[in-house]
């Protein structure tokens, strides 16, 4: 019985047609055309064909997007600007406060900004790359083990996954973390091969990078990776424990040295840090960040979560919960087929010898792809819809691997049938999918449905047709199955994406309501609500849809009104924040709010850099996302109080006097953030902002308003 165990330089199907193949003294370009001597001649041109397609797919429109998160790309301006900004990841180059992450995500970013200035595709493009290279990562692994058409399947999937061509054309953190965790799985497959310490080494050290974009997430498959080596590795089982003690090394030195410094630098001389109480990573790591994802009980954060079936704010758990109406069109097209796939692939392997790399590599994708999305099914703390994305590289490659492997065997009766039944489970689920938006393209979802059970039962007779007849089959099958993730990747990459919470897919793709049955649409079936952010937040999405709800506990924003959010409309121009962040109607122009930017009008942008480089902040706000679309629209640092939610006790009220004391502030800017919303009235946010409009000077600027801190009230 074949299990794929001969060296991976053999794969199967694979032939060099009697010619010479392209060797190491051949050119470069001849050699990276050719690629591998055993493969096809067509695998490489079609691999990069793949990344070609997949690069521009991405760099489409990706200015339309702004700065994105601004609360992120505050950072990356800063470390523009400050090395020691740059090694914090602070949210200022006067470095106040950091942001709630690790800044490893944020060092690509501000190193091309500072090569290519502050503009929306300096900041955005080194994250395209980083999905070019996760699809290549994919391809790279499955290929290895099973065949180029393997791969080539696990790469497409990957490019096409909603979700993916979200995060990867955004700043937040997790386009470095899926790209680190590829990473990890193909180090640990390759271990597996020959039992060499080397990749396992390299592996942990991955896992200890990607805990520097994104904290503990990192480490949610790390029991798969080891359970998996310590039982399948070729080597001595002392050996075995050993190599993973060198790999856990690695981690602790390449995650931890960062850690290190931070706790070790004197607090008085380094930023406070970000979501945490009492200025310590370590407390952010394993609290906010932490456990408090799981358990719902962030101190600092806006709420909890559930934990419940009836759900909570930030959701319903249970173990459906990626394929729910908030998830399911972010993730979920293909997740009950490569389920369908990683169980046969188990069966078919299960009489495979213990050290068998092509079993243990259903486990160690396959185990990541499990572990992953349960803890994502029942953390009750923040969960956001884009979190998904670090299931699609695990996905893309069960799903590339079991497929090669029952096509290949599609002679075995059992074989042709589960591949035809992996396939009605795509089909029959993508048309689910796709009737949770009965408007948008409502013939795709019969095309998927026929068009996948045609060939569903063509492929059950694989085995029995002509190889090229097989061949059309399994193509109108696999377009079956991508159509509907592609045309949501399509509706995707055509618009941009801005604030703090964004997901994939046209309008209606991702909404409140649950589990209760029918379409999930605003008002329709179900009880479901559009949200491109927190449940009950008043806020448009992406389609310019209003919610009409109002911030949870039944108020919109604090001191405003449910559903009285519009869109500003202010572009990249360096006027105001980019790509349309949001203000309250009625409301102090100029002032945003938790999870989006402000409208930053001319006059005011004018008014904050006048005399700026007299100061170390040109002005301070209460919240990161105010504050940083007045930086980002002016250049100059401005302070950010209470950090993201404005929760966070930074500065204290007498710091914040000393610095005011000191003239390193102009302005306050007022409003902004949550501060004493969240906080209550004797939060270090309200007492500043109590502090500062009895002391100084009302300062109007068309909507906006400040506080000028050279000036006391009167004079």
């Amino acid at each position: 019985m074949t299990t794929h165990d001969a060296p991976p330089t053999t794969a199967p199907g694979a032939t060099t047609a009697g010619k010479p193949a392209a060797g190491p003294g051949q050119p470069f370009v001849r050699r990276l055309w050719r690629g591998r001597p055993e493969d096809p001649r067509w695998a490489r041109p079609a691999l990069l064909v793949l990344l070609a397609a997949t690069l521009l797919l991405y760099l489409y429109g990706l200015g339309a997007s702004g700065y994105a998160n601004s609360f992120y790309s505050a950072a990356v301006q800063a470390g523009s600007t400050s090395w020691k900004a740059f090694f914090f990841g602070s949210l200022d180059a006067g470095n106040a406060i950091t942001v709630d992450k690790p800044p490893a995500a944020l060092w690509p970013m501000a190193l091309s900004v500072r090569l290519f200035g502050l503009n929306s595709w300096a900041i955005l493009a080194p994250e395209v790359l980083m999905g070019v290279a996760t699809v290549a990562v994919v391809y790279a692994a499955v290929r290895r083990r099973f065949s180029p058409v393997a791969g080539l399947v696990a790469g497409t999937v990957l490019a096409l996954t909603p979700v993916a061509a979200l995060m990867f054309r955004f700043n937040n953190p997790d386009a470095l973390l899926a790209l680190l965790m590829s990473v990890a799985c193909y180090l640990v497959v390759r271990a597996l091969e020959d039992g060499r310490t080397k990749w396992l080494v390299w592996a942990g050290t991955a896992v200890g990078l990607a805990f520097l974009a994104k904290t503990l997430q990192a480490f949610l498959i790390l029991p798969a990776l080891a359970a998996v080596y310590a039982v399948c590795a070729p080597v001595p089982l002392r050996k075995r424990f050993a190599q993973l003690a060198a790999a856990t090394l690695a981690l602790v030195v390449s995650g931890g040295w960062w850690v290190a410094v931070v706790e070790l630098w004197p607090e008085s001389s380094r930023p406070y840090i970000g979501g945490s109480q009492h200025n310590s990573f370590l407390e952010l790591t394993f609290g906010y960040n932490g456990l408090g994802r799981l358990n719902g009980e962030e101190t600092g954060s806006v709420g909890g979560g559930g934990g419940q079936r009836g759900g909570g704010m930030w959701g319903e758990t249970g173990w459906d919960r990626m394929f729910d109406s908030e998830i399911g069109g972010q993730i979920s097209w293909l997740l009950p087929t490569a389920l369908i796939l990683l169980a046969a692939g188990l069966v078919a392997t299960r009489r495979a010898r213990r050290t068998s790399v092509t079993r243990a590599s259903f486990l160690v994708w396959g185990g990541s792809l499990l572990t992953t999305m349960v803890v994502f099914s029942y953390m009750a703390g923040i969960f956001h819809q884009y979190y998904t994305v670090a299931l699609a590289p695990y996905l893309a490659a069960v799903t590339g691997m079991g497929a090669g492997l029952l096509w290949e065997r599609r002679r075995e009766g059992w074989a042709a049938v589960t591949l035809a039944a992996s396939l009605v489970a795509a089909a029959a689920w993508g048309y689910v999918l796709l009737h949770r938006t009965p408007d948008y393209l409502p013939w795709l979802r019969w095309l998927v449905l026929v068009g996948g059970l045609t060939a569903a039962l063509g492929l059950v007779f694989a085995g029995r047709l002509t190889r090229r007849l097989a061949l059309a089959t399994a193509a109108v099958g696999l377009v079956a199955a991508l159509a509907g993730p592609a045309a949501y990747t399509l509706s995707t990459v055509r618009q941009g994406h801005t604030g703090s919470i964004v997901t994939a897919g046209p309008a209606g793709a991702s909404t409140m309501g649950g589990r209760g049955g029918g379409p999930g649409r605003t008002g329709g079936p179900g009880g479901g609500r559009t949200w491109e952010g927190m449940p009950g937040q008043g806020q448009q999405n992406q389609q310019g849809q209003q919610n009409g709800n109002g911030f949870p506990g039944g108020g919109g924003f604090p001191g405003g009104t449910p559903g009285q959010n519009q869109q500003n409309g202010t572009q990249p121009n360096g006027n105001g924040f980019p790509g349309g962040g949001r203000t309250r109607e009625g409301g102090m122009g100029g002032v945003g709010g938790l999870l989006n930017g402000a409208s930053v009008p001319a006059e005011a942008r004018r008014l904050l850099e006048e005399d700026a480089g007299d100061y170390t902040w040109a002005a301070a706000s209460i919240g990161s996302q105010n504050a940083a679309s007045y930086q980002l629209a002016t250049g100059e640092a401005v302070m950010a109080i209470g950090g993201f939610n404005g929760t966070d006790p930074s500065p204290t009220l007498a710091r914040f006097k000393k610095y005011v004391e000191d003239g390193r502030i102009h302005y306050f800017i007022a409003g902004g953030g949550m501060g004493g919303g969240m906080g209550g009235g004797d939060s270090t946010a309200s007492e500043i902002s109590s502090w500062v409009q009895s002391t100084f000077t009302k300062v109007t600027v068309g909507s906006a308003t400040f506080y000028d801190l050279t000036r006391k009230a009167g004079d």
